[in-house]
């Protein structure tokens, strides 16, 4: 900083630009023609061109409404050349603000070190001039020349390199640097969003509210100036109650209102859970939850106890079991979920590998002639003269499972890494 207070920027001397253009972005090429267009003396700035290339410009400063630069001419006579520009006024700044404001893609471009067209335009729309035109770059040099010199005219040249990394030399030029900036545009960007929030929708002619759409990676872009996220709600007491469909109205063909019902208080069930996840510690670090398929989410739904026996039989109809089956998979969900669920549902046989560890954690429960007999069939293990099962889940674990009126097994208990523990629920429950 200068002892004004004046934000200023220096940038290190640059090498040579021999073999190379001086500008390769539009508006570092717009900064030139500024120039070229300005100068009376086309010899002049050709001897600045030459001196820029070979590196005879020193540091250069920049600070509002000025580049300041050392530049060495061929006799090793040194210059303090100036250039200076016009700095926007307060209104217009405020009107640039206002316009860059509006839309996210001109802050993401920004902070990409881009100066994209429509942003130039928009601002000139606006009132706003950001590029220099013809007569807008004013030289003061050492050398005493009136017009562009070779000192003036190779800072320019110089200059436009430096605008090619980073647009934010221009607009420091024109009176505001990057930190103040961006902190101008964060605070209107906030009050926008904060007046946005407590205006009425505007509507589009169907009386529908209007969207409007802004790309993921502008506003991904413009984080670092948007305002921070509100603190997290406050965790309720309980899931919020659902709406009730019992009315004098009939339903529409199809519809039950029961099951309409359930899925309502069911949906906030699961909302609350999975705002209760997400507060919790650690939340950021865990896997997604594996995604169900319709015929796993139907024994869910089932499960939550909730369903009368008209949306029971709805439910297993439209997933294919029976009644019965139903039931049996709704206890083996209530003991473990999904992958209880698949030891109800699969029969699966296990290889070598699988059953030699099978044997030996069975052979290890008991005392050698006092283990029950068992007759294996794939991944289930029964017990001989007895409604008794053990099922071998594809995790390693044992599944206890009980034969009931009919000849149907049911799932009796959760599952064990010891047989013998899962085998001792079944009998106790005998």
């Amino acid at each position: 900083m200068s002892g004004t207070n004046e934000p200023e920027r220096t940038f290190a001397a640059l090498p040579p630009a021999r073999g190379r253009g001086f500008a390769a972005s539009w508006w570092g090429q717009a900064w030139l023609k500024a120039l070229e267009d300005t100068a009376l003396d086309g010899a002049q700035l050709k001897r600045g061109r030459t001196l820029a290339r070979e590196g005879r410009v020193g540091a250069v400063s920049v600070r509002p409404g000025r580049l300041t630069a050392v530049v060495q001419h061929g006799d090793a006579t040194a210059y303090r050349s100036d250039v200076l520009l016009q700095e926007l006024s307060e209104e217009e700044w405020d009107r640039f603000l206002d316009m860059a404001s509006e839309r996210s893609g001109h802050i993401a471009a920004l902070l990409d070190r881009e100066m994209p067209p429509h942003l130039v335009e928009d601002a000139a729309a606006a009132g706003v001039e950001l590029l220099p035109g013809i007569g807008d770059l004013e030289p003061e040099c050492g050398c005493e020349a009136w017009d562009h010199c070779p000192h003036s005219a190779a800072l320019c040249y110089q200059v436009a390199r430096l605008l090619d990394q980073d647009p934010f030399v221009l607009l420091l030029l024109r009176g505001r640097d990057e930190r103040r900036l961006l902190d101008e545009l964060q605070v209107r960007s906030a009050a926008r969003a904060v007046g946005g929030a407590g205006a009425e929708q505007a509507e589009e002619p169907d009386g529908l509210p209007a969207t409007h759409a802004v790309r993921a990676d502008e506003a991904f872009a413009a984080r670092d100036i948007l305002p921070p996220l509100p603190p997290p709600p406050p965790m309720p007491a309980e899931p919020g109650s659902p709406p009730s469909l019992d009315v004098d109205m009939d339903p529409r063909d199809g519809i039950v209102p029961e099951a309409l019902e359930l899925l309502a208080a069911d949906s906030a069930v699961r909302a609350f859970a999975m705002l209760a996840d997400a507060l919790a510690a650690g939340h950021e670090g865990q896997p997604l939850p594996a995604v169900l398929t319709p015929e796993q989410d139907a024994v869910r739904l089932a499960a939550g106890g909730r369903a009368d026996a008209r949306t029971a039989a709805r439910l297993a109809a439209a997933v294919g079991r029976h009644p019965a089956e139903l039931d049996a998979a709704v206890r083996a969900w209530r003991y473990g979920g999904a992958t209880a669920l698949a030891v109800n549902d699969e029969e699966w046989s296990p290889g070598p590998e699988e059953l030699a560890r099978a044997g030996a954690r069975l052979a290890a429960a008991w005392e050698e002639g006092e283990g029950p007999r068992l007759r294996v069939t794939g991944n289930r293990w029964t017990v001989a003269g007895s409604g008794v099962q053990l099922r071998l889940g594809r995790e390693g674990r044992w599944w206890p499972y009980r034969k009931e009126g009919g000849g149907r097994w049911v799932p009796a208990g959760p599952a064990d890494d010891d047989p013998a523990a899962a085998l001792a629920v079944v009998l106790s429950g005998s």
